[in-house]
């Protein structure tokens, strides 16, 4: 094994397909394992995802938070996801972190996601959102669409299904903005999805 095979991190987790998802959230990559506070996606404390989603789904930002733990509960999330009909995955399936830490400014993609084939798993799904920028740029690589403003989308077309691009904020606390501030982007998308 050569010195770059030996940096190659390949991603960590399965892809979260439930059958009914109507939205496709892709970040870029898990941050390093010693941040998890669970196996599954957006699994840092420091980052707000879930944080989001129970402020706007049940009024309460700590509703995804395990009782006396430092954890997020990953089976209410993934009940809830699976009721509500959100997918996950990431634009990227083997990467090289140029630093250790979960930056994606320090990100090299080396794999990204194969699209076609998530998509095909998941045939109700009718939007894509990207949460970060190494996302973003990752996704508009592979699909053919107007990059959208943060908190805005673009329609596009991909392999004959009409889809809509979400560029959502960055949930990572390393993205200056107010939690409540990113939640209210969120609600509007999720409000022209009939989710919310």
């Amino acid at each position: 094994m050569n010195d770059i095979q030996s940096k190659i991190e390949k991603h960590p987790l399965q892809p979260f397909l439930p059958a009914n998802a109507r939205l496709l959230m892709l970040g870029s990559f898990p941050p390093p394992r010693a941040r998890w506070s669970m196996e599954f996606y957006y699994p840092n404390l420091q980052n707000d995802m879930w944080r989001i989603y129970g402020l706007l789904f049940f009024g309460d930002k700590d509703y995804f938070l395990e009782k006396g733990k430092k954890a997020f509960s990953r089976e209410r999330l993934v009940a809830f996801l699976e009721e509500t009909g959100v997918a996950l995955f990431d634009t990227a399936m083997e990467v090289i972190r140029q630093r250790g830490n979960a930056s994606d400014q320090f990100l090299e993609i080396v794999t990204p996601v194969d699209l076609e084939a998530v998509l095909e798993r998941i045939p109700e799904c009718k939007a894509i959102v990207t949460t970060g920028q190494k996302a973003t740029d990752t996704l508009l690589a592979m699909v053919r669409v107007k990059a959208p403003k943060v908190g805005g989308f673009s329609d596009f077309e991909y392999k004959g299904r009409a889809l809509r691009l979400y560029r959502m904020p960055s949930s990572s606390r390393a993205y200056p903005k107010p939690l409540g501030e990113k939640a209210a982007e969120y609600r509007i998308m999720f409000h022209d999805l009939g989710m919310l």
